[in-house]
């Protein structure tokens, strides 16, 4: 089984699965608030489901304050609004083949609906945040070892490939 539920109270992890964080993004801008440095009017903030991404040891040992996530999306969700394809969620998608998604299976135990993690959407959330969405029961479940560094070795190529210009030239044969 890929995901475990940790107690409530067990401090947040690498692979955890939290409902309820609240991100903030900027909708529109004007470039004349910009260069004045004037508060911005149109930040816009959502509650969205996100999966810890900061390596377990420098959660463990306490080393920032602030914890990198991406957002978990629902899988039925995203092909109904017409993001995906069904057919691209359970072929290249969970197959691991599609770079910046990263595909979850259901857990009924915890009605965690099939997902995929945009890799693509980082956020920098507070920890204490993070700990007390945990304390309070909105982490949904946890991401199991080797799972788990299956997921953070899948990061680390979304941003680790180098992308050419363009093709290399072939002659022909």
């Amino acid at each position: 089984m890929i995901f475990e539920a940790p107690p409530p109270d067990s401090s947040v992890d690498q692979g955890d699965i939290i409902d309820g964080c609240p991100l903030h993004h900027l909708e529109s801008f004007d470039l004349a608030s910009l260069l004045s440095e004037r508060e911005l009017e149109s930040v816009v903030s959502t509650y969205s489901r996100v999966l810890v991404l900061t390596q377990t040891c420098d959660l463990a040992q306490k080393k920032s304050s602030v914890v990198l996530v991406a957002v978990v999306r629902d899988a039925a969700e995203m092909v109904r609004h017409g993001i995906l394809k069904a057919v691209d969620v359970q072929g290249p998608i969970r197959g691991g083949r599609v770079f910046g998604w990263y595909y979850l299976p259901s857990f009924e135990p915890s009605g965690l609906p099939e997902s995929v993690v945009d890799l693509r959407q980082l956020h920098t959330i507070r920890r204490d945040l993070l700990t007390t969405l945990c304390n309070h029961g909105k982490r949904r479940a946890r991401i199991r070892p080797l799972y788990r560094e299956h997921l953070a070795r899948h990061f680390a190529e979304t941003y680790a490939r180098i992308g050419l210009p363009q093709p290399y030239e072939t002659r022909p044969e």
